[in-house]
């Protein structure tokens, strides 16, 4: 019971590569996202499989079928957009309706569909109202309610969330989530948001330059990311990344020289920010660094230096309200914490 993309690829008229020999495969049931930067290709990937564009080659299977050349009506999928993409003119209960009316359902189980898909979303008060008389959350909840009401097999969703203020998007998300356990249906999201990846998804496919970075579940995304993009691209600071160059198992940069359990050679190294220990500590290598930007996020604080011509960053809950721009501190970077990646490709290495 899967969900296959086959070397699929998408060229445009103007020769643009949106996916270039795309290859992925799921399970249905498994709430999927498509994350990447602007222009990586997820949401070519989720109109491919809605049927709202063509591949320029390559397959598309679902269940086995290949569904590549099918039209959408026959694909048995919903699809929530952007911009939520309701009819002003009808009602909410109207506009829920309308996928059952247009399959000629009866008016007994169009009824009954609606009652149901709108109290699971909490919006079975607004049925009598117009979208223009309801707020973002309560319009993206219709939009999800009408993509879901002909129970499709998978249920796809183009960045529904963006249109949506800070609060209303985590409120959103945990809906979403408890939507997703509830109906046991396939859920394939795209998103730029890497907190609303790692909250919603059982994996996630990161995307780049339409080509498949890496596809895991979140926690292994984060911990064992699989190329040096992948690991610059997930984390809130991201991860801290240093060229250089490892002999008898010290690694030297510019400005950096530590050990590392690495063979002799150009290499990256990684670090995590949250990882990075602020003093001398037992078994680590002392680092002498100039404080640059000292940044409080409660409950957290960033302390932000200059090294090799870029920002190593280093995040921590303790308080440390006294260390001031122009300060000398001394961090530690712990070997287990270490991440290294091949110079010249970016793969992670171990």
């Amino acid at each position: 019971m899967t969900v296959s993309f086959k070397d699929v690829t998408k060229k445009f008229a103007d020769g643009t590569i949106a996916l270039d020999a795309l290859n992925l495969e799921f399970n249905l049931g498994e709430f999927i996202v498509l994350l990447g930067p602007s222009g990586s290709g997820k949401t070519t990937a989720c109109r491919l499989l809605a049927g709202l564009e063509a591949p320029s080659s390559g397959q598309i299977d679902v269940n086995g079928k290949n569904i590549t050349n099918l039209p959408p009506r026959m694909r048995e999928m919903g699809m929530v957009f952007q911009n939520y993409a309701l009819y002003s003119h009808k009602n909410i209960y109207e506009n829920i309706a309308y996928p059952l009316h247009i399959r000629k359902k009866s008016k007994a189980e169009i009824e009954k569909r609606v009652s149901d898909v709108a109290e699971l979303l909490q919006i079975k008060k607004y049925l009598h109202r117009k979208p223009g008389q309801l707020s973002g959350g309560q319009a993206q909840r219709v939009a999800v309610a009408r993509a879901l009401v002909w129970e499709p097999s998978i249920c796809l969703m183009d960045e529904p969330l963006s249109n949506l203020d800070a609060l209303l998007r985590l409120h959103m998300r945990t809906e979403l989530n408890r939507l997703h356990r509830s109906l046991k249906k396939t859920f394939v999201f795209v998103t730029h948001d890497q907190e609303e990846a790692m909250t919603l998804a059982t994996r996630i496919a990161i995307l780049k330059d339409g080509k498949l970075a890496q596809f895991d579940e979140p926690r292994t995304i984060y911990r064992e990311p699989a190329n040096r993009f992948v690991a610059e691209f997930m984390g809130r600071p991201a991860m801290n990344t240093f060229d250089g160059i490892v002999t008898n198992g010290m690694f030297e940069s510019r400005d950096l020289k530590f050990p590392v359990d690495a063979v002799d050679g150009p290499v990256v190294v990684g670090i995590r920010p949250e990882q990075i220990q602020i003093g001398a500590k037992d078994g680590a290598h002392p680092i002498s660094l100039t404080l640059d930007v000292k940044e409080l996020i409660e409950p957290d604080m960033l302390l932000i230096f200059q090294v090799d011509g870029t920002q190593l960053t280093v995040r921590t809950s303790d308080d440390y309200s006294n260390f001031e721009a122009g300060q000398t501190i001394t961090l530690s970077f712990p070997k287990h914490a270490l991440h290294y990646f091949d110079a010249s490709t970016g793969k992670r290495i171990r």
